[in-house]
């Protein structure tokens, strides 16, 4: 994958509008623009990750934080009670359409299995 302005990008550096659901140093979290579920959050990292691969070189303290930063925003979005996926996708195969590592939190509704 190589290293592109993304939609995501721009939605970080607020060139494009989107509904920001939590932000701080390590993250930034917006509503899905095609919503999978009745909750479909999108969570990014402040500092970019293009693939899933690249996170094999990050420090794992950079990448703790990260994952942290998913929960931060499951359980500001109140799902914890009743649970929540949480998604990545990576690839032509796995459907990623953005080459800028996120999370998908889905939730609000009983999940299915398998999911794809």
């Amino acid at each position: 994958m190589t290293e592109e302005i993304t939609v995501f990008d721009r939605i970080k550096s607020k060139e494009i509008p989107a509904k920001i659901i939590y932000e701080d140093e390590v993250v930034l979290a917006f509503q899905d623009i095609n919503p999978q579920a009745p909750v479909h959050v999108l969570v990014i990292p402040q500092n970019k990750i293009v693939g899933f691969p690249d996170i094999l070189d990050l420090d794992q303290k950079d990448l703790g934080a990260f994952l942290q930063g998913v929960a931060r925003v499951a359980k500001q979005l109140g799902l914890e009670a009743q649970g929540y996926r949480v998604i990545f996708n990576y690839g032509k195969n796995g459907q990623q359409t953005v080459e800028y590592v996120h999370a998908h939190i889905l939730g609000g509704r009983q999940m299915k299995w398998p999911p794809g």
